[in-house]
């Protein structure tokens, strides 16, 4: 796997129990710790992580807000929120960008699952986020995207192939898949007929 991850918690034992959870479990990752949200951006700056779990009442949070100015210094960055608040407060981070939200009081398989999705899918939603944002959608039309989710539902909608998307927004074919398979599941579609109607719906 090969993969980078920084976990950012400032309760010690939670850190040590979730790095020594995934070193178990994933035999080719690295890991990292942040206590408070400026070490966070000052690892970020000067080093490339794949995943960040993300403790959202660290010392220095900004809350929601985090999620844009981290991706601002690695675009690339997958966020997973790590936190004991409930499902309807991670919408707002969904929203934001973050890649997943996974409680603090999850089991042990949860979170393998959660990271393992993450690296996988390019998500990670529990089935209660899935339900609260798929309700959201039907309320709200698009509201429960990113910004660039939005950017490339909308590419999709007008009939744009993933390779047409890569070359306008300037990303890898497989960031545009990601970015559709997310799309499809936060709206609770399965192809581009429903995501016509929910364009449709919505203007």
């Amino acid at each position: 796997m090969n993969k980078k991850i920084l976990l950012a918690d400032d309760h010690y034992i939670v850190t040590f129990g979730t790095s020594m959870l995934l070193k178990n479990h994933f035999s080719d990752v690295s890991i990292e710790c942040a206590e408070n949200y400026d070490e966070v951006k000052e690892k970020i700056r000067s080093e490339r992580f794949d995943l960040i779990i993300l403790d959202i009442e660290m010392p220095g949070s900004t809350f929601k807000f985090m999620v844009k100015e981290l991706k601002r210094i690695q675009e690339d960055l997958m966020i997973l929120i790590f936190s004991s608040a409930k499902e309807s407060a991670a919408l707002e981070y969904i929203h934001e960008g973050a890649e997943g939200f996974i409680n603090k009081l999850c089991s042990e398989k949860a979170l393998i699952k959660a990271v393992e999705s993450i690296f996988d899918q390019g998500y990670y939603y529990p089935s209660k986020l899935i339900d609260q944002a798929f309700n959201r959608s039907k309320k709200n039309g698009t509201e429960v995207l990113s910004e660039r989710e939005l950017q490339v539902f909308r590419l999709l909608v007008q009939g744009n192939g993933n390779l047409e998307i890569s070359n306008i927004l300037n990303i890898n074919i497989s960031t545009v898949s990601t970015y559709k398979r997310r799309i499809y599941a936060k709206l609770g579609v399965k192809n581009i007929i429903d995501l016509l109607k929910i364009y449709n719906d919505s203007n």
